[in-house]
């Protein structure tokens, strides 16, 4: 079950959209089985943490710098399992 079904709700969001947009957004809903409140709150809630999760902050020195990017430069070391997975045929391939 997802966080927002779970936890006790305390704070309300107001918006104006236009019909059609509230039609999309009600035909999704009803494609997940949700109601408008729950899809909605679950997308932005997920949208919200991908968001939060995209953006990335290092604070180097140079010469941390100059290390990670050496690292980053680098040669991938030899990894079996990860080219048996390369040479895979994908699902919709089989």
């Amino acid at each position: 079950m997802s966080q927002s079904t779970t936890t006790a709700r305390s704070g309300n969001i107001n918006i104006r959209v236009s019909p059609d947009t509230l039609g999309l957004i009600d035909q999704a809903a009803r494609v997940f089985g949700k109601t408008r409140s729950s899809f909605i709150l679950d997308t932005v809630r997920q949208a919200a943490e991908d968001a939060i999760m995209d953006q990335r902050l290092f604070l180097l020195n140079p010469e941390q710098w100059s290390a990670f990017t050496a690292l980053l430069d680098a040669p991938l070391r030899e990894n079996a399992g990860f080219t048996a997975l390369l040479q895979r045929k994908s699902a919709w391939e089989a």
